[in-house]
């Protein structure tokens, strides 16, 4: 039994929405790395001036990426 035409437009439109949603997720994903490499390049002086410490450095990346959460 071969399912009909429908139903393989409708399989193949789930696909490629699965395939959308994934590289927007790895687009977002690479924005919060990248983030975080130059962040964690900076010195710990560079940090300062901006009123950083090291350890809000993932949060911040994670904010640029995926916006504010909560």
């Amino acid at each position: 039994d071969r399912p009909d035409l429908g139903e393989a437009r409708v399989a193949v439109d789930r696909l490629a929405e699965i395939r959308k949603d994934m590289a927007e997720a790895w687009r977002t994903y690479r924005v919060y790395r990248q983030t975080l490499t130059e962040l964690q390049a900076l010195s710990m002086r560079e940090l300062n001036d901006l009123g950083l410490n090291p350890s809000m450095l993932r949060s911040i990346a994670l904010e640029a990426a995926y916006g504010k959460q909560g």
